[in-house]
């Protein structure tokens, strides 16, 4: 089987090429927008491509059986544009279109799309989590750019026969984790009082091993063609309880205050930062009881082992 990685260079691709390396009658392509990754070894064909809608593929396509397409325009904060949307099209859209049309030109059997639950929505009430078959209600530029690129891939799918398989991750977190579980890291490491010893909310996360398993099961599961699947750890924390974890995988006593969640809310809203207290405060609970079912698939990976790792990374490289 011959496989293509698109973004073999980020947080998700860099994991799934070093998976499959692991196999040994799997021909390995990886395709980078400019560097060239560590993991990369002299056995893996590597192409320097950008993800744009005039991008030629078809050469570095050719006798590919699968693509497994994690390469994105991603979610970044506080990013102030006039028009944010467009430019999320143009490389998570039209990006992703142009290269699943040319794969089907040479012949590509399935194509995996990692998408994000942001198609979903931001969040969920309580005691209702989401499931791949809800109807989809993105809020901001960048997961409604993930469903416009679904829906595509979907209508390439029935038009042409290219067997189309779309996970939904939420937060992903493991070694090298960025952005914001990073920064909650560096809080509770550097023991900073922290308001959420109070927050009862609901947050399904996957860990990165766990995720790369389920995608490791969607190259060539029979079943998975033209479906759309949800994935976690298949355990859901609280804000005050995922930071408990951290503590403790950091050894550390939490430095937790129990503010209430109006206060937590009211304040927010004071300073213009309603997003982050949803994130912070609000649930977002996944069902993954169609992938379990359908994939005969369970996350191989405990969350408690996975923070643990996550933890013992970040000591290692940015304790500092």
């Amino acid at each position: 089987m011959k496989i293509l990685v698109t973004g073999a260079n980020g947080f998700i691709g860099q994991a799934v090429v070093s998976q499959l390396a692991k196999y040994e009658k799997i021909e390995l392509l990886a395709a980078v927008r400019h560097s060239i990754p560590s993991i990369i070894t002299e056995n893996i064909e590597v192409h320097i491509k950008s993800l744009e809608p005039t991008t030629i593929w078809k050469k570095t396509l050719q006798k590919v059986d699968v693509i497994i397409h994690t390469a994105a325009r991603v979610h970044i904060l506080n990013r102030h544009e006039p028009n944010p949307l467009e430019k999320f099209r143009y490389v998570n859209v039209a990006g992703t279109l142009n290269l699943a049309r040319q794969a089907v030109e040479v012949g590509v059997k399935r194509f995996v799309f990692i998408s994000s639950i942001k198609v979903n929505g931001e969040n969920t009430r309580p005691g209702v989590a989401f499931t791949a078959d809800d109807k989809p209600t993105p809020l901001d530029p960048y997961g409604v750019s993930k469903l416009e690129a679904e829906e595509g891939l979907m209508k390439i799918a029935q038009d042409t026969g290219l067997e189309v398989v779309i996970v939904r991750p939420p937060l992903v977190y493991g070694p090298g984790v960025k952005a914001n579980f990073l920064n909650m890291m560096r809080w509770v490491y550097k023991g900073v009082p922290l308001p959420f010893g109070a927050i009862y909310n609901q947050r399904s996360l996957v860990a990165l091993d766990n995720l790369v398993d389920m995608i490791d099961t969607c190259k060539d599961h029979p079943a998975a063609a033209n479906q759309v699947f949800l994935v976690s750890d298949g355990k859901d924390l609280s804000t005050s309880e995922l930071l408990r974890c951290i503590s403790e995988a950091f050894h550390m006593k939490p430095n937790l205050i129990g503010l209430p969640n109006w206060f937590l809310k009211a304040g927010a809203t004071a300073i213009g930062k309603q997003n982050i207290y949803q994130r912070l405060c609000g649930s977002l609970h996944v069902d993954i009881d169609k992938t379990k079912k359908i994939l005969n698939w369970t996350p191989s990976f405990r969350m408690e082992e996975s923070l643990k790792k996550t933890a013992k990374y970040f000591l290692e490289n940015y304790s500092s």
